[in-house]
């Protein structure tokens, strides 16, 4: 196996970056950013700490984050599976990245930027879904804000519903927890977790 491992090396291989790969790089929101990153109901967030690299699914019903201004958006933490993965990743290392999904649109918008975990009451209740409120809110300020090259959604065919896959054609996830642990009750799990997510879905 050939391996990079230089910089140089890369450049050599692939070359220059075009302009518009370079001038789309801005320090903070511009309108029309701003209108695609409002157009999100999901995002991947992206996470660095003592223990490696995460990287996280959030969505929401409404737009993912909440544009505070034009250097700042807001990402509230609803109801999860109580790892706090992410969450303790960022109270060590502020680092972040993360990456819109607009529905139907082949252009993604990604951040990169520092952020903290409040917990300031007014913040809290200000995320109101369902008569309820987040633990906590993310608070992401933007080092970096660009759109993505929309090749690699293109190839994909990610919102073409022909190659939409069947769900059940996949392993439901009590399958794929007893895979992990082989005394794990599948059926009871499968059977109950429609409910439950509904119950707790904020």
């Amino acid at each position: 196996m050939t391996i990079i491992r230089s910089v140089e090396a890369l450049n050599a291989l692939y070359g220059e970056a075009g302009e518009a790969s370079l001038v789309k790089v801005t320090t903070r929101l511009t309108p029309d950013y701003a209108r695609m990153i409002e157009a999100s109901p999901f995002a991947a967030l992206a996470t660095v700490g003592p223990e490696g690299v995460d990287c996280s699914p959030r969505g929401d019903d409404v737009c993912v984050v909440r544009i505070a201004n034009e250097q700042t958006v807001l990402m509230p933490d609803w109801r999860g599976n109580n790892r706090v993965d992410s969450l303790a990743n960022i109270v060590r290392d502020p680092r972040v990245a993360l990456m819109f999904l607009v529905p139907g649109s082949n252009t993604t918008m990604r951040i990169n930027g520092t952020a903290v975990v409040s917990v300031d009451p007014a913040l809290t209740n200000s995320f109101e879904a369902d008569g309820k409120h987040p633990r906590s809110v993310i608070v992401v300020t933007i080092g970096e804000v660009y759109f993505q090259c929309a090749r690699a959604l293109i190839r994909s065919q990610l919102w073409n519903e022909e190659r939409f896959v069947d769900p059940q054609s996949l392993p439901t996830p009590g399958a794929l927890l007893k895979a992990a642990k082989a005394d794990f009750d599948r059926e009871t799990y499968d059977r109950e977790w429609p409910e439950r997510a509904a119950k707790t879905m904020w």
